[in-house]
């Protein structure tokens, strides 16, 4: 991911959410996601692979964490296949949905294998690293947080960040 060393968009406005294919909250597939629709308050985005163990034993107990103590914040999981897509496929979205308990919209990114593109486009707009990955995006659509290592004990001991 050469071209991907450099991280983060801290401070620049969330680029849409393009190249993504979704399903909702209720596993049934859907047309694409903008951002306005996730609410007009804090938003977060979770980027994982199915396979991808850190995302399975650190992730998505942040996101589940996140999801149970920030009701009002408009939530959206994304897998970014970046490698391993025989494995980290566009069903495996409704069985993570199911696994974790999450009722939010669940996405499906993977590179165009018709390009020389070797990461999917939301990679690229959010200059993600790899997974897992968090996007917080604050009300004014400015991505406060881009990383790997969201603290997610700071955020639920200052809620006050989330209120609308």
């Amino acid at each position: 991911m050469g071209k991907f060393m450099k991280t983060g968009i801290v401070g620049l406005p969330a680029p849409p959410l393009e190249h993504v294919r979704w399903i909702d909250e209720s596993g049934d597939e859907r047309g694409p996601l903008s951002l306005a629709e996730l609410g007009q308050g804090f938003r977060i985005l979770y980027f994982f692979q199915d396979w991808c163990a850190g995302c399975h034993a650190h992730g998505f107990p942040a996101f589940v964490t996140l999801a149970e103590k920030f009701k009002g914040v408009g939530l959206a999981a994304i897998q970014t296949v970046f490698e391993g897509s025989d494995v980290n496929t566009f069903d495996r979205l409704r069985e993570n949905q199911r696994r974790y308990g999450l009722r939010v919209p669940f996405g499906h990114a993977a590179a165009n294998s018709t390009s020389t593109e070797i990461v999917p486009a939301i990679m690229e707009a959010y200059w993600s690293g790899g997974t897992p990955w968090f996007v917080v995006i604050a009300p004014d659509g400015s991505v406060v947080y881009d990383g790997f290592g969201l603290d997610v004990e700071s955020l639920v001991t200052a809620p006050k960040l989330f209120i609308r």
